[in-house]
């Protein structure tokens, strides 16, 4: 990965960390964007820290253009915000929790493609990769709102896949079970972590996507459950 630039979303969230760093010791400059995110997150020369809001048109548009400005190109992007909210059957989901999994999981994900993919097409290459959930193909009640967001994110990503293949990009989507990270942990306490997906291998994965390896996979939607299947 010498030479190219990665942007990476949620960089130093529970998969985030594993996946900046992954690309970091791939020798490929990394631009990590969060927003509460700094420059001392990562030691590494190769990091630059972006803070931003990329669940709003203007943080996403924003974010990208000072990648840039900076850079002159972004080669890959790595696509790892998200969130959970649920617990209840979707008669019963209010307005807002609804929304939130759409901004977080959705919405922040189509404006950061909208302002990345004419600077790839223009290139004349890319490679997007974003994290779905198990979710999107196997729903569960109470997670209404998440596991109708993250199928859309699976849309939205095979769809950039379909129109983008004829720019030499490549677009593709992981779904992990439940990984193990330590907001997990602390929200699932009795659980059986033995059967979690451990974010260093999502991270592998991505980079092996990014590199030269993954350049004949795109639309794919990949399964990556651990032992819990």
């Amino acid at each position: 990965m010498k030479g190219k630039v990665v942007l990476v979303t949620g960089a130093n969230g529970g998969l985030g960390n594993y996946v900046t760093q992954a690309f970091l010791d791939a020798g490929a400059t990394v631009v990590g964007v969060s927003r509460k995110i700094q420059q001392s997150d990562f030691g590494s020369p190769a990091f630059t820290a972006v803070a931003a809001e990329i669940s709003s048109a203007e943080g996403a548009r924003g974010a990208v253009d000072k990648v840039i400005a900076k850079f002159g190109r972004i080669d890959v992007v790595a696509h790892t915000v998200g969130g959970f909210a649920g617990g209840q059957p979707v008669a019963e989901t209010d307005d807002a929790t609804f929304q939130r999994m759409f901004d977080m999981n959705l919405n922040s994900a189509f404006y950061l493609l909208r302002a990345v993919i004419p600077h790839m097409r223009k290139a004349g290459s890319g490679r997007i990769i974003a994290i779905g959930s198990r979710a999107a193909l196997e729903p569960g009640a109470g997670v209404g709102a998440y596991s109708a967001s993250k199928a859309a994110l699976v849309s939205l990503i095979r769809t950039v896949a379909t129109e983008n293949k004829d720019a030499g990009m490549t677009a593709n989507v992981i779904l992990p079970g439940t990984m193990d990270t330590p907001a997990n942990r602390k929200a699932m306490p009795g659980a059986d972590t033995s059967k979690w997906v451990q974010p260093a291998s999502v991270a592998s994965l991505i980079a092996w996507l990014a590199g030269d390896a993954g350049k004949d996979v795109n639309g794919a939607v990949i399964p990556v459950y651990g032992s819990d299947v």
